[in-house]
């Protein structure tokens, strides 16, 4: 048997192996997670930097990298390292008991946010970006004894319940009952569809005057002007808005945002799930923005997708042990050895990293190069970067108007794994995101290459391309 006969029999076992598995998924898996958000799921058997591959050996460069979970590198050799000699050392330790990476872990996080922000806090560890959101909500419940809050139209927080509440999307509330916390949404500064039709260069922040208003008065329901108390505790933010479309906000509207809701003694949280450590090319993606937050909630990259670890860093008068006493919050696997390990040897490795440097070097080439489609291409709305966060809306061809059917082809391309760019049969994953969901949010490895930045272009173009003629 030849070459070519071996590679053509391991193909046909390939396809009947992940016949069999598709089959057996479509009996026994449920279907209520995000698995079938496209028609023909694939199947991966192994992972590598940037790189995902099929049961056919397939290559698929991946730009989204588990919703920005790891953003160190699939098969990261460091980070496998530290979590396989911690299996044989620790492997598992009830937390309600100590061990030093968990101590070591969240010291370097709370002293990150000294020099930082100047600000003296602590951490409290959990497992997923939900579960430590509903920690931050118990930590504002505490402190305001009030349980409403303020949250963005397009805002994602998880899927919880309590979580549910301040996520913007009615979809991931509808059939779970009435929602008394429901959270007041305000308008994000999504300006290129700005819901006042205002223009970002002339607006003034027309968007945050109208919050502001609505603390004039009693009679617009937030604020008993006599006590100048707020029935609300406070306002859940994404430094960058993820699952909404890497949306970036204008400067100056956080700071403004954060001087309205002090007078109000309005708690600021910022949910960093997505873009904490370095995505945007700062620590925080609030570093941005030149405002400190009251807590932070953050998860997925701390174990750069391996053992998951959560938590929320807040500051001391808000989590000190005689106002958050012991038992306040707990989850069996919270502060696990596994998580914990990994997440010290992440923060070691941004520490010995120019991430500052290289993250918003590279952010700028792929985001110009994108920019380049767009003048080629009219259905490319709008692309904006802030560091390896990257959005890229896609619409008709008067370059505005949502195109959900082509974003949605496009991905459907990638993900075929039948496209040629480079030489050779590839695929490509994107993850799709935005108000009307026609946004790539782009969210590539932090160690891509220029050579693989440049392939990702070529290969989103040549989807593209294929998606047009198949609609036209």
């Amino acid at each position: 048997m030849n070459f070519k006969q071996k590679l053509t029999l391991k193909s046909f076992k390939s396809r009947g192996k992940q016949k069999e598995l598709l089959k057996l998924e479509a009996k026994y898996c449920s279907w209520g997670d995000t698995v079938h958000y496209v028609p023909n799921p694939n199947i991966f058997e192994r992972s590598e930097g940037s790189f995902l591959y099929d049961n056919n050996g397939t290559e698929y460069l991946d730009l989204q990298m588990w919703y920005s979970a790891a953003n160190f590198g699939y098969k990261n050799e460091r980070l496998n390292s530290v979590l396989k000699n911690q299996i044989d050392v620790l492997p598992q330790l009830a937390c309600q008991y100590l061990h030093e990476e968990k101590i070591r872990l969240a010291a370097k996080i709370a002293q990150k946010m000294e020099i930082t922000f100047e600000e003296k806090g602590r951490v409290h560890f959990n497992v997923g970006g939900a579960s430590a959101i509903e920690d931050a909500m118990k930590l504002v419940r505490n402190h305001t004894g009030r349980n409403l809050s303020f949250a963005f139209m397009g805002g994602y927080h998880g899927r919880t319940l309590g979580a549910s509440a301040i996520t913007s999307s009615f979809r991931y509330r509808e059939h779970f009952g009435h929602f008394g916390d429901r959270a007041f949404f305000i308008p994000y500064p999504y300006c290129f569809r700005c819901p006042y039709d205002k223009k970002k260069e002339s607006c003034s922040l027309h968007c945050l005057k109208l919050f502001e208003r609505l603390f004039e008065t009693e009679y617009y329901s937030v604020v008993d002007k006599k006590t100048n108390v707020s029935e609300f505790g406070a306002f859940f933010i994404e430094s960058v808005q993820g699952t909404g479309g890497y949306v970036i906000p204008p400067h100056g509207y956080f700071k403004g945002l954060k001087k309205i809701l002090e007078r109000y003694n309005i708690l600021m949280v910022d949910d960093e799930i997505q873009m904490g450590f370095f995505r945007t090319g700062r620590f925080w993606g609030i570093e941005n923005f030149d405002v400190i937050p009251d807590v932070i909630v953050f998860g997925k990259a701390l174990t750069n997708g391996l053992n998951p670890i959560s938590g929320v860093w807040a500051k001391e008068k808000f989590i000190s042990p005689d106002v958050f006493p012991p038992g306040s919050t707990h989850s069996t696997f919270s502060s696990n050895t596994l998580g914990t390990t990994v997440g010290l040897e992440v923060l070691k490795l941004i520490g010995e990293s120019d991430f500052a440097k290289s993250i918003p070097e590279k952010g700028k080439y792929l985001t110009d190069r994108f920019k380049v489609l767009q003048q080629k291409y009219p259905e490319i709305g709008d692309v904006e970067g802030l560091g390896l966060a990257i959005r890229v809306e896609m619409c008709q061809k008067d370059g505005y108007t949502p195109n959900r059917e082509l974003t949605e082809k496009i991905e459907e391309i990638g993900l075929d794994g039948n496209l040629s760019a480079g030489g050779k049969k590839r695929g490509l994953v994107l993850d799709i995101g935005g108000y009307y969901k026609n946004t790539f949010t782009l969210a590539p490895c932090f160690y891509i290459t220029k050579e693989e930045m440049d392939l990702g272009v070529e290969l989103f173009e040549e989807a593209l391309i294929k998606a047009l003629k198949q609609k036209g």
